[in-house]
C-alpha cells in the first residue's frame, strides 16, 4: 500500500513551560493511538515542542485503511422463522437494521448472520478526527477561552499546519483552519511565515523541510536537540568560569521549554551574598529566575550564574545587566531574612509553634516536636546513639518552620535549621540532625549519616504514620495528603540500609503511647505494620525482586525491616538454585497436607515408629539440619541456611515416592505428619517457600 509522510503543527501563544514536554509526548501518544485504532500503519512518529508550537511528524503513513469484512450476528434461526418457514418480526427487523432484504441474510448457522465488505477510508478523511481527539485528551488541568470564541485550549491558538505528503488536510481544529504556513522566531525572524512542503519524494522530506526551515528562522523545534544545545553551551561557559553548573533535570526541562533559540550567558552577583546559606541563594535563582548556578570543585557556590536568553542579541551586555539587576533584590531578601532570623535563638521559636496546628485532631507542631524528641531518644538508645543529643535534636526539629527564611523559602526547612543551630552553638550532630530529619526526600536520595539524624528521621516519619492511622485517615487510592507512602518507604530504607536492628511494632507502640488519648483507633499499631508490609512490595519490585519472592517473606510478617531484607535476599538467592522449583512444590504439597481438616501436629518425631527407609533418611536429615542451622537462624544468616536446605530435595522426593503419609496405623500416620511439620518449620524459619512460582 502507498504511504506518505504526515505533519501536524499547532501554533499557540506561549505554552506553559513546566508542562510543554508532557503535552508534546501526550499529543504524540494520542495520535499514534488514533492511527492504530483506525488501522493506519506507519513506520515511525516523533514530536516537536517549542514555546509556541506542538508538532508531530509521522513517517510512511498508509494513505488508506485496509478493506475489512464486518460480520453481524442476529437472532437464533429457530426464532427467526415460523413453522411455515416465513420470517418473523425478529428476522425482518434484523434485515432492516442492516439495510438488506431477508434473502441476503445467512441462515446456515445457529444464528442469522450478515456479512458485508467495508471499504477502508482514506487517511486524509480520518486524520482530522484523530488529531482532534488527541488534542482533546491532552492532560490540561485548566483550559482557557479567548476573544469571543467558545473554543478551549491551554493557550490561544494562532495557526494550524496539517500536511499529508504535499497536500493540505482539510480541517478546522481549535478555531484554526489547516494550511501550510508556519512561523519563525517571534523577534529574530519577526514572526516570518514560511510554507511547509516536501523537498522531494524520500520519506523524511516533509519532516526535514519543516525542521530545516524553522532552524533557518531561529527556531529549534526538536526539544531534545534544543536541550542538548543548552547543556553543551552551559557546561562550556561554566568550565570557562572555573566551575560546574547545577542543572537539575526539572529546571533543564523548564528552561528548554522557555526558549525557541537558546543563547546562554554568564552573569554575576555581589560576593557579599555568599555568607547567606547557599541553599537559599540557589533556591531563589533556580525556582524564581530559572538560572543555572555555578559551584566550584568542592560544591561551594560561585558568585556567578548562567541565564539562557531566547534571542541572539547584538549587544548581550544589556541582557546580562538586566538579569543581574533582577536577581539582586531576590538575594537581598534572602540576606535580610537570614540576618533577622539570627537575632533570635532557634529554641525560642518553639513558643510560636504552640499556636501552629499540625493536624486538627493531633495537636500543634510543638506537640509533634515533643513527641519526636521522646521517640528519637528511645530510638537512639536502641541503635547506640547519644540519647541526650537525639532528644535535643527532636525538640528543635521543627523550630525553623517559624523562621522568616523558611516562610519565604519553604523548601529550606531543615537546611535553615542546620545553619541557625550552628549559629546558636548547638553541637554539630544536633545541627545535622535538623536537616537529616527529612531524608530521604525522594527515591534514591541520600540517608541520614549521624545517629541523632537517623533517630529523628525515623521518629518524624513514624509519628506521622501513627498519628494519621490513629485518627482513621489512611491513604485511599491515589490520595495521600500527608505523604504516608513516601514516609513509609523512607522509614524502611533508613532501617534496612543503615542495618538498624529495630522492631516496627515496638517503635509504633512507643509512638502510640506518646500521643496519649488523642488516637481513636485501637488497632493503630497493627494497621501501621500492615501498611509498611505493603510498602515492601513497591520497594523491592523497583530493585528487580520477583513478586513471588516478596510474597514468600511477607507471609511470615517479620517485624524487623532489616530481618525482612535478609530473608528477601536469601529467598532470591535460593530461587536461582536448581533444587528450588522441586522444593517449592514439595513445600506446597506439605502445606496442603497439614492444612487438611482434622490434621493436628502433636510434637516431634518418634524414631521408633519410622519403618520405611525413605522416612528414616528424611527424618535423620531434618534432625541434622535442625541442629546445624539453629545458630544461622538465630543470627539471621538466612542465605547459607536456605542453601543447606536444598540438600533435602532428594530425601523429600524419595519420601513422597515411597511413603504413604495417611497410614492405617494412627500412631504411624501422626508420626509422619509430625515429620512433615518439622520439615516445613525448617523452611518457615526463613520464608514460605511454597509461594514461589
Amino acid at each position: 500500500m502507498a504511504t506518505l509522510p504526515f505533519l501536524i503543527e499547532l501554533g499557540c501563544e506561549e505554552l506553559p513551560p513546566k508542562s510543554l514536554k508532557t503535552l508534546a509526548e501526550s499529543l504524540l501518544s494520542g495520535i499514534e493511538a488514533g492511527l492504530q485504532a483506525a488501522g493506519l500503519s506507519y513506520s515511525h512518529a516523533r514530536y516537536f515542542a517549542a514555546p509556541r508550537r506542538l508538532a508531530v511528524s509521522v513517517q510512511n503513513l498508509a494513505i488508506q485503511q485496509p478493506d475489512r469484512t464486518l460480520t453481524v450476528d442476529g437472532p437464533p434461526v429457530k426464532a427467526a422463522f415460523d413453522a411455515s418457514g416465513n420470517p418473523t418480526q425478529a428476522a425482518l427487523g434484523f434485515a432492516k437494521k442492516n439495510g438488506v432484504d431477508i434473502s441476503e441474510i445467512d441462515r446456515s448457522g445457529d444464528k442469522l448472520r450478515y456479512s458485508k465488505q467495508i471499504q477502508g477510508e482514506s487517511a486524509k478523511a480520518l486524520l482530522p478526527k484523530i488529531v482532534q481527539t488527541a488534542l482533546d485528551n491532552l492532560p490540561i488541568a485548566k483550559r482557557m477561552r479567548w476573544a469571543a470564541s467558545r473554543v478551549e485550549f491551554v493557550r490561544p491558538t494562532k495557526w494550524l499546519v496539517m500536511i499529508l505528503g504535499d497536500e493540505v488536510v482539510p480541517a478546522t481544529i481549535l478555531g484554526q483552519t489547516a494550511g501550510r504556513l508556519s512561523r519563525g522566531h517571534r523577534f529574530m525572524a519577526q514572526d516570518e511565515q514560511f510554507t511547509v512542503k516536501s523537498l522531494g519524494h524520500f520519506p523524511a522530506s516533509l519532516e526535514h523541510s519543516y525542521e530545516t526551515n524553522l532552524e533557518a528562522l531561529y527556531v529549534v523545534p526538536d526539544f531534545a536537540k534544543r536541550q542538548a544545545m543548552i547543556v553543551h553551551a552551559v557546561e562550556k561557559l561554566a568550565a570557562e568560569q572555573g566551575g560546574k553548573a547545577l542543572m537539575p533535570q526539572a529546571l533543564l526541562d523548564e528552561v528548554t521549554a522557555l526558549v525557541e533559540y537558546p543563547v546562554p550567558m554568564v552573569c554575576s552577583f555581589e560576593e557579599r551574598f555568599l555568607h547567606v546559606p547557599q541553599e537559599a541563594l540557589i533556591s531563589t535563582m533556580q525556582d524564581n529566575q530559572k538560572y543555572f548556578c555555578l559551584v566550584d570543585a568542592n560544591g561551594k557556590l560561585l558568585p556567578r550564574f548562567i541565564t539562557v536568553a531566547n534571542v541572539k542579541s547584538s549587544n548581550p551586555k544589556f541582557i546580562v545587566e538586566g538579569n543581574e539587576k533582577v536577581v539582586r533584590p531576590r538575594l537581598t531578601d534572602a540576606e535580610f531574612f537570614f540576618k533577622q532570623d539570627q537575632k533570635t535563638r532557634l529554641e525560642t521559636r518553639n513558643e510560636r509553634l504552640k499556636t501552629v496546628v499540625f493536624q486538627a485532631q493531633l495537636g500543634t507542631v510543638y506537640e509533634k516536636a515533643a513527641r519526636i524528641s521522646e521517640l528519637a531518644a528511645f530510638i537512639a538508645a536502641q541503635i547506640g546513639g547519644d540519647v541526650a543529643l537525639a532528644q535535643r535534636a527532636g525538640m528543635l526539629s521543627k523550630c525553623d518552620l517559624a523562621t522568616e527564611m523558611v516562610g519565604e523559602f519553604p523548601e529550606l526547612q531543615g537546611i535553615a535549621g542546620y545553619y541557625y543551630a550552628r549559629h546558636d552553638g548547638e553541637g554539630e550532630e544536633v545541627a545535622l540532625a535538623l536537616n537529616e530529619q527529612y531524608l530521604p526526600k525522594f527515591a534514591g536520595d541520600v540517608l541520614p549519616t549521624t545517629p541523632s539524624g537517623l533517630a529523628v528521621a525515623i521518629a518524624d516519619k513514624l509519628d506521622t504514620l501513627v498519628g494519621i492511622f490513629g485518627i482513621n485517615q489512611p491513604p485511599t487510592g491515589s490520595k495521600d495528603p500527608f505523604g504516608l507512602r513516601r514516609a513509609a518507604i523512607g522509614l524502611l530504607r533508613i532501617i534496612i540500609e543503615k542495618e538498624l536492628a529495630l522492631d516496627i511494632t515496638v517503635l509504633s507502640q512507643q509512638a502510640v503511647n506518646a500521643y496519649g488519648s488523642k488516637l481513636a483507633n485501637a488497632n493503630t499499631v497493627n494497621e501501621v505494620f500492615d501498611f509498611l508490609l505493603g510498602r515492601y512490595r513497591a520497594m523491592y519490585e523497583e530493585q528487580g525482586i520477583a513478586v513471588d519472592v516478596i510474597q514468600a517473606v511477607q507471609t511470615l510478617k517479620p517485624t524487623q525491616p532489616l530481618d525482612f531484607d535478609r530473608r528477601i535476599k536469601a529467598v532470591a538467592s535460593f530461587r536461582k538454585l536448581p533444587e528450588a522449583e522441586a522444593l517449592a512444590a514439595a513445600n506446597k504439597r506439605v502445606a496442603n497436607i497439614l492444612a487438611k481438616d482434622g490434621v493436628v501436629v502433636t510434637g516431634g518425631v518418634d524414631n521408633t515408629l519410622l519403618s520405611e527407609a525413605a522416612e528414616k533418611t528424611l527424618a535423620a536429615q531434618v534432625a541434622k539440619l535442625q541442629a546445624e542451622l539453629a545458630p544461622l537462624f538465630a543470627a539471621g544468616d538466612y542465605t547459607p541456611a536456605l542453601s543447606a536446605l536444598a540438600a533435602l530435595r532428594e530425601p523429600i522426593d524419595s519420601f513422597f515416592d515411597a511413603v504413604m503419609v495417611n497410614a492405617e496405623d494412627a500412631a504411624v500416620r501422626q508420626n509422619r505428619l509430625n515429620l512433615l511439620a518439622g520439615l516445613r518449620e525448617l523452611f518457615l524459619k526463613t520464608a514460605d517457600i511454597s509461594q514461589l512460582q
